[in-house]
């Protein structure tokens, strides 16, 4: 095997039988191998043969001198050396898909896949909904959602689109805000007749409080009296690892619990829950539509993102 370069200077390796196989074709595989912890997942995902798959990803390490995967019977991860490279060939990958974007012109059809992530519930509620609409618009892309009550890098696991409830830290990532959600306090009416409606945060010590272990609010509760900000400890006799699960036990009469006004709009219209302590609330947390930094963002990303905002800006619940 030797290597070749052409008159752009962009590598090739031209193999021992012939075949010609170009540097960002390898990066591919490699990416998609190290994602799907396989060669055969990897495989499935490029639709290539797996002994394909398997002779560029030697072939790449045979050039690069290093280790990149390691490999067992049973799982295929990235060596430390991998896990740096991984990074690096998402960000030229990237880099590459906007070019051709920034060249094909702002009209051209979104193409390719697209990774996004959301919480949970926000997620099925309002992500899902807004994907369906962008596959059935661009019928040459595919979406990957992962949906998790924890904050995801989207450099670190190779996600193109956020959504974010919250403040957001100082990053390289580029942000739009799309709306604003208030964080409630609700219980059932049935419970509230038998135990009475706290008129101050104090008094939630008398009551049986729910709580979700779930998202970045899962520290404490948190309320505003005389301008000012406190926290409360309290102790819950019902803590749960997810909103929902949280809000069930709210409808069937055990408790008060603190969740984002989306999650319980519905119930709060229908009379299942009602809203305690709203004057003690803190403001309206933002949300924020997230992708990554670059000169050119990708055809793909610009056209979910402009429909997301749309969608969003466009919530009721989201913006009140």
């Amino acid at each position: 095997m030797f290597i070749r370069k052409n008159r752009l200077d962009c590598q090739f390796i031209i193999s021992k039988n012939g075949i010609i196989v170009d540097r960002l074709q390898q990066m591919k595989v490699f990416v998609a191998v190290a994602e799907e912890q396989g060669f055969a997942a990897g495989a499935r995902r490029l639709r290539q043969s797996a002994p394909t798959v398997t002779r560029a990803v030697a072939g790449l390490e045979q050039h690069l001198g290093v280790k990149l995967l390691n490999r067992t019977t049973r799982y295929v991860r990235a060596t430390q050396a991998g896990l740096r490279y991984l990074e690096d060939a998402r960000r030229i990958l990237a880099d590459v898909d906007a070019a051709e974007d920034a060249a094909a012109g702002i009209n051209a059809e979104p193409r390719g896949v697209l990774s996004v992530t959301a919480p949970v519930l926000f997620g099925r509620q309002f992500v899902v909904p807004c994907i369906v609409d962008y596959l059935q618009k661009y019928q040459n892309m595919q979406v990957n959602a992962l949906f998790l009550d924890r904050t995801v890098g989207l450099l670190e696991e190779g996600l193109d689109v956020g959504v974010r409830i919250g403040d957001l830290p100082d990053s390289s990532l580029r942000a739009l805000r799309v709306g604003a959600i208030r964080r409630v306090l609700v219980a059932s009416p049935s419970y509230l007749n038998d135990h009475g409606r706290s008129e101050t945060p104090q008094a939630l010590v008398l009551h049986t409080t729910i709580a979700s272990s779930a998202g970045s609010f899962a520290a404490g509760w948190r309320f505003r009296s005389n301008g000012k900000e406190h926290s409360m400890r309290l102790h819950p006799r019902l803590t749960v690892t997810t909103n929902d699960a949280a809000i069930q036990a709210a409808l069937e009469g055990l408790g008060i619990t603190n969740v984002l006004f989306y999650q319980v709009a519905d119930d709060i219209a229908a009379g299942r829950l009602e809203v305690v302590l709203a004057e003690h609330e803190l403001p309206a947390r933002p949300i924020h539509v997230i992708h990554r930094e670059g000169a050119h963002s990708p055809n793909k990303v610009r056209a979910f993102i402009d429909l997301v905002a749309t969608r969003l800006r466009a919530e009721e619940s989201l913006n009140l």
